[in-house]
């Protein structure tokens, strides 16, 4: 059977990919580094400060984690020691076995890449912490690129920088339209709306619900990154990548 994106004149050839909550479960490792790292600056759990802090982390989860850390330890110095104490930490929880990839993400991927697309995860945290990641699953091979908020200029979610930068690096495409971008938080689709993706999709499997993710701009909420190679295959089948070109021919 010949593929939808060799019979399709517009494929979306290019699946931008969140790492933590979307394509791999961590179970909430994030609020336990941070804990950690907090506790390095003198914030203790069960403390009002702590309480506020980790109410920011879970809000804005899917930024760049140096971003984070600016915006609650103040000046750069505390800032960037909190996070290198941050990605020890869950670094250290990761080589002990915590992180497990979604249930039907690594077929997910294959497939899509079967499929001719080029796939890129993306992650929030250092390059560190990514490549720690990637090893734990054995993904180090998976897709041809990953990107962390340092490869693409410093600046994370919800900038649009990585999707833009997994564009311009792989030249999967011709057009930022032809992208797709999935993820679990409103940063998510932030990135994915001011990036121009012609699908931004957001999964159930992580840190915000559905109407967070729309409310930010998913075009598509699923219940797992397991059914968005479906998805864009019924996309190109009614014609969505024709009509995203039309628009504003």
């Amino acid at each position: 059977m010949t593929s939808t994106t060799t019979t399709h004149a517009n494929p979306f050839g290019l699946v931008v990919l969140d790492m933590a909550g979307t394509t791999v479960v961590d179970g909430g490792l994030v609020e336990q580094a941070f804990s950690a790292a907090a506790r390095r600056l003198g914030v203790r759990p069960g403390t009002d400060e702590h309480a506020r802090q980790l109410s920011y982390v879970r809000a804005t989860m899917g930024e760049s984690k140096i971003s984070v850390f600016r915006h609650l330890f103040g000046d750069e110095d505390r800032a960037r020691y909190a996070s290198e104490a941050f990605e020890e930490a869950y670094g250290e929880l990761v080589d002990g076995g915590r992180v497990a990839p979604l249930p039907g993400a690594r077929e997910a991927v294959e497939r899509l890449a079967a499929e001719g697309r080029t796939v890129v995860l993306t992650t929030g945290f250092a390059r560190t912490t990514q490549d720690a990641i990637l090893a734990a699953l054995g993904w180090q091979d998976l897709v041809p690129l990953t990107l962390c908020p340092a490869d693409a200029g410093g600046r994370g979610r919800p900038f649009p920088d990585m999707v833009l930068a997994a564009f311009l690096r792989t030249a999967a495409v011709d057009d930022v339209r032809r992208t797709v971008v999935a993820g679990d938080t409103a940063y998510d689709m932030l990135s994915g709306v001011r990036s121009g993706a012609g699908i931004v999709a957001g999964v159930l499997t992580g840190a915000h619900g559905k109407d967070q993710l729309v409310r930010h701009g998913a075009t598509h909420v699923l219940g797992s990154v397991a059914e968005l190679p479906d998805l864009i295959a019924r996309s190109e089948a009614a014609g969505l990548p024709d009509v995203i070109a039309r628009s504003e021919a």
